[in-house]
């Protein structure tokens, strides 16, 4: 199981760092509404053959975000 919530994640990571959902998408290289998708749950981004096989292995799936240090 995935344990994190990513679709919150990642709009809650833009309104901390005051980004919108369409900067993010030309920063990436993508299309707005394709974050949208991600963001509104409608798009799978993990790899659902990767959680079926850590789930087989016994384990749940928790991604951890840490703040880059800006002279990377």
């Amino acid at each position: 199981m995935l344990k994190n919530n990513i679709e919150l994640d990642v709009k809650t990571k833009c309104i901390e760092e005051s980004k919108t959902q369409a900067w993010i998408a030309e920063e990436v290289g993508t299309s707005p509404a394709y974050v949208s998708r991600i963001v509104n749950g409608k798009e799978n981004i993990v790899n659902k053959t990767f959680l079926s096989m850590m789930e087989t292995l016994g384990y749940d799936v928790r991604l951890v975000y840490e703040k880059r240090d800006s002279a990377i």
